[in-house]
């Protein structure tokens, strides 16, 4: 299983990035794939997912109404679109899969997913 994530880099605050999570064919499709991120010194937390079960995706609060996941079937590609950052979104971020279908109030636990691609680090200045 192999997830690479990329696009991350330095943005100034209400920038944009758009992050990209390339999965294998065991992955896509397949249950549950999820972004989280991490700063040094806290917890890894979570930031959204997009549930293949059900078609739809779940953010965290705190990038609700900022974040969209959305996707490419034909290149196996899920993306996260930040837009209006904030120098609080400056962590790494990762991409995860959980081969299960999650239900909704599981989706942030990141115990539930298994797959976990390397990271890819967003900086916003302010």
């Amino acid at each position: 299983v192999q997830l690479q994530a990329s696009g991350g880099g330095l943005v100034q605050a209400g920038g944009s990035l758009r992050l990209s999570c390339a999965a294998s064919e065991l992955t896509f499709r397949t249950g549950v794939m999820g972004w989280f991120r991490q700063v040094p010194g806290k917890e890894r937390e979570f930031v959204a997912a997009y549930r293949w079960s059900v078609g739809t995706a779940a953010y965290a609060a705190s990038v609700k109404g900022r974040f969209t996941i959305s996707k490419d079937n034909a290149k196996k590609m899920v993306y996260l679109q930040m837009n209006s950052l904030k120098p609080e979104d400056t962590a790494v971020y990762y991409c995860a899969v959980s081969t299960r279908n999650l239900i909704l109030s599981a989706l942030s636990s990141r115990t539930e997913y298994g797959y976990w691609g390397q990271g890819t680090q967003v900086t916003v200045s302010s």
